[in-house]
C-alpha cells in the first residue's frame, strides 16, 4: 500500500470512534438490546468470554484453520500461477478449469468436501484452501504475465536454470502480487472459515456464532465476531501492509 493513500493514525482512531458513536446511537435509538445492543454491552461479553478463557479457546483454533488454509492455498495457487503464466499452452486448456473454481460458490465447495472427506479437520482445511487457490492462481498468472520480458530474456541469455530463475527473476518481480494475494486471501479465507465452523466443527469463532445465534443472543454473537476482527487487523497492520510496503518499494525507485 502506498504510504501516500494510507490514512495517519490519528485519522484512523477518529473514523473509528465515529464509528462507535454512531453504533451507540443506533443502539439507543432502537432501545432493544436483543436486537442492537450496545458498545459497552458487547465490551462486557468479551471482557466475560476472555476470563473465562472460551473466548483464546475458540480465536485460537479458527487462526489455526486460517494459518493453515492461507498456507495451502498460497503455495498450490503460487505454483500453478507461475506453471500457467510460463506456459501459455497449457493455460489454454487449464483456464476454463480455473473459471469453474472461481464462480463455484463456496459454499457448495464445503458442502461437498463435508459429504466426500468427512465432517474433519481435513475437509474444513481443504475447503477454504480451493476456495481461495483459483483467486490466487489467477493473480500470480497475471503477475507472470506482467513480467519485464528484457529480463526474462537476459535470463535465458546467459542460460540461467529454472530454479535459478525463480528465485533472482520471476519472484522478486511478482512480488506485489504476491503482497496482493496475501492481502485478499487473509480477507476472504478467514470469512469463509467461519462459515466452515458454523457449518460443521465443534469449536471456533464460527461455532460460538452459531451456538449464540441459536440462543438469540446478539451481544454475544457481535462479542466473537469483532474479536476475531480484531485478532485480523492486527495482523493487516502489523504484518501484512508491512510487508506490502517492502514488495512494492521497488516502485519508488
Amino acid at each position: 500500500m502506498d504510504d501516500r493513500t494510507r490514512a495517519p493514525l490519528h485519522v484512523t482512531l477518529i473514523s473509528l470512534c465515529g464509528l462507535l458513536a454512531l453504533w451507540w446511537l443506533a443502539a439507543w435509538l432502537g432501545n432493544d438490546p436483543s436486537v442492537l445492543p450496545t458498545p459497552a454491552t458487547v465490551a462486557r461479553a468479551i471482557a466475560k468470554e476472555a476470563a473465562s478463557g472460551k473466548l483464546w479457546l475458540h480465536v485460537s483454533s479458527t487462526l489455526w484453520r486460517v494459518i493453515l488454509a492461507f498456507g495451502l492455498a498460497m503455495s498450490v495457487g503460487c505454483a500453478l500461477g507461475i506453471v500457467l503464466g510460463l506456459m501459455p499452452r497449457l493455460n489454454r486448456w487449464a483456464d476454463p478449469w480455473v473459471t469453474v473454481l472461481l464462480n463455484v460458490p463456496a459454499l457448495v465447495v464445503i458442502v461437498l468436501c463435508y459429504l466426500w472427506i468427512g465432517l474433519n479437520e481435513l475437509a474444513a482445511i481443504v475447503a477454504v484452501a480451493l476456495n481461495k487457490t483459483a483467486m490466487v492462481t489467477v493473480t500470480i498468472r497475471e503477475g507472470v504475465r506482467a513480467m519485464d520480458p528484457g529480463v526474462s530474456d537476459m535470463a535465458r541469455l546467459y542460460k540461467m536454470s529454472l530454479p535459478r530463475r525463480l528465485v533472482h527473476v520471476i519472484w522478486p518481480q511478482l512480488g506485489p502480487f504476491v503482497a496482493a494475494s496475501t492481502r485478499n486471501g487473509l480477507a476472504v479465507i478467514w470469512k469463509i472459515v467461519l462459515v466452515v465452523e458454523f457449518l460443521g466443527r465443534s469449536n471456533g469463532v464460527g461455532f460460538q456464532i452459531h451456538l449464540y445465534f441459536q440462543l438469540f443472543d446478539t451481544a454475544m454473537v457481535l462479542a466473537y465476531a469483532f474479536s476475531f476482527t480484531a485478532v485480523m487487523l492486527l495482523i493487516e497492520y502489523l504484518i501484512v501492509q508491512r510487508w506490502e510496503r517492502r514488495a512494492n518499494a521497488w516502485r519508488a525507485i
